[in-house]
């Protein structure tokens, strides 16, 4: 006797958004990426549509990256462009055929480099001159400094469609209002809780931020460090979104490298664990599978790091989007 599985269809639908802007949209990037648009879960196919590919970013510092973030197994794949983020732009670009940059101003961060504003955005302009995909700018976190920045970053790439990362509670108005006149999108980052997050979209509506500008960060945990948390959070938004909440249907964003990257499993060389094999393998693995997960649970960009990674996660989304 043949199986009928019950299918089940939702009212809502996850919005679009577009990274990047081409010549003929008003910018310079060679592509632009639309993330979004699924009005069933994570790759059900069979009840609904999902009709874009998750993306993946590669972050890049501005600076060179300390130990204590990226260890020498992550820092082999770039070696040779350690200090210098032109180069390590086009390196994943013209040799990993990376799809999106993710610049990362961890020396704008007063506890590390201090590096003024104005270096930083000729860095951002230098990169984008360099390569011609959808740019993310990440600042070094909470903080005056940090909204100034990413403020003067949407003013200097007015029309490129970049992506300002992140409005927090306690510091989203700078970025709320250049967001609305450069152009640009918002992620909204709040900490790993359903409420907070819809409190955050609220607050950058309430302000004129376009939900179609808008994406959400739930804080990602790290596999083994809080991962099911997000996990379970992420697929309680979708839900929520999928049932015809408004302000809970923006795609997600997740920064999965700088959270696997920093556990110690990923950290302990071999010679001290051996039974826990290559520490490069593990390392990678470690980021491939918190990026699996998190994509199964409904993520629409994931920020990552290293190619390996990368390539076995790109391998997983052609699987998972085959109808």
């Amino acid at each position: 006797m043949p199986l009928t599985l019950p299918l089940k269809s939702w009212p809502g639908k996850i919005r679009e958004v577009k990274l990047g802007r081409t010549v003929a949209e008003g910018g310079s990037r060679s592509t632009s990426i639309i993330i979004g648009g699924e009005n069933a879960l994570p790759f059900h196919h069979f009840e609904g549509s999902v009709p874009r590919r998750p993306a993946i970013a590669y972050q890049i510092p501005d600076i060179e990256p300390p130990l204590s973030d990226w260890p020498d197994t992550l820092r082999s794949a770039f070696r040779d462009v350690l200090k210098d983020p032109i180069a390590w732009a086009k390196l994943v670009m013209e040799k990993h055929r990376a799809r999106l940059i993710c610049l990362n101003f961890i020396g704008a961060n007063p506890d590390r480099a201090n590096r003024p504003i104005s270096e930083c955005v000729d860095v951002l302009k230098a990169v984008m001159q360099a390569v011609s995909v959808p740019v993310i700018v990440q600042g070094y976190g909470p903080g005056e400094k940090n909204s100034e920045l990413l403020a003067k970053c949407a003013e200097e790439s007015r029309g490129e469609g970049i992506t300002l990362a992140s409005a927090v509670a306690e510091h989203y108005k700078t970025l709320a209002a250049a967001t609305i006149a450069y152009d640009c999108n918002l992620v909204a980052e709040s900490p790993i809780d359903v409420n907070l997050a819809k409190q955050l979209n609220i607050l950058l509506t309430d302000m004129k931020v376009p939900p179609e500008k808008i994406i959400m960060d739930p804080l990602t945990g790290g596999l083994g460090y809080g991962f099911e948390y997000t996990y379970s959070v992420m697929e309680r938004i979708r839900l929520q979104a999928l049932g015809g909440d408004a302000m809970m249907s923006m795609p997600f964003l997740n920064f999965v490298g700088q959270e696997a990257w920093k556990t110690k499993e990923v950290k302990v060389p071999a010679e001290q664990m051996p039974t826990w094999g290559s520490q490069l393998e593990r390392g990678v693995l470690w980021e491939a599978i918190t990026a699996y997960g998190l994509l199964l649970s409904g993520s629409n960009l994931l920020v990552m790091r290293h190619p390996d990674a990368v390539a076995a996660v790109e391998k997983s989304i052609d699987e998972l989007m085959a109808k």
